[in-house]
């Protein structure tokens, strides 16, 4: 029996998922999951063979969560399930760690067989948006220009960055205009939305 845990912030949406993979005889879905904080809690304590994760949770994206997951809990394979199908989303899954990336719009049997070779050991992608992923390139963005764009996403003040990283404001200057130099934006604004549409952020 594969064991299974899904992290889903929609409940409509993961209540579907656990009954559509319940109806697989050698499948069993033994925990679920709201946010990715708890994803992590789940799956530390259920000890799943697979965690299934929704990329746009709150407090933890999918991401981020089976990053902690793949190094808190042995022999746990991470599956990155998501609305998005955006090129950067899936490299940075990979770089963490998750081992197949799928689309939500896949029928329910291809999401079964996608987990059954992902326990045989494979990795699983979506081959749309891995065609999409080589031809946009990697991220241009460092780790800190990514964290000083996504704290500017709320249109947070240069000062209100800089206190929440613990940088100075010219620093946080400088991360911005290399930034918006990057994805060739004009301004932090279309910055932060190019980054959020490949994904980068």
């Amino acid at each position: 029996m594969i064991r299974v845990m899904l992290a889903e912030d929609q409940g409509m949406v993961r209540g579907a998922l656990a009954s559509l993979l319940g109806l697989e005889p050698d499948i069993e879905v033994v925990g679920e999951a709201a946010t990715g904080v708890e994803a992590v809690e789940v799956a530390a304590r259920e000890r799943p063979d697979i965690a299934l994760l929704d990329i746009e949770m709150p407090g933890l994206d999918g991401i981020e969560a089976g990053a902690r997951i793949g190094r808190e809990v042995a022999g746990c394979r991470v599956m990155i399930l998501t609305t998005f199908g955006r090129p950067g989303y899936l490299r940075r899954a990979m770089e963490a760690g998750a081992v197949a990336f799928l689309v939500k719009d896949s029928p329910a049997r291809e999401l079964a067989a996608a987990i059954r070779r992902v326990h045989g050991g494979e990795r699983v992608i979506d081959p749309t948006l891995a065609a999409a992923a080589l031809s946009a390139g990697p991220n241009p963005l460092s780790v800190r220009e990514r964290d000083v764009l996504a704290a500017s996403a709320d249109g947070s003040t240069i000062v209100d960055i800089a206190l929440h990283l613990h940088l100075s404001e010219g620093t946080v200057r400088n991360y911005l205009s290399s930034a918006i130099q990057k994805t060739h934006a004009r301004n932090r604004i279309e910055a932060v939305q190019r980054a959020q549409t490949q994904g980068w952020l």
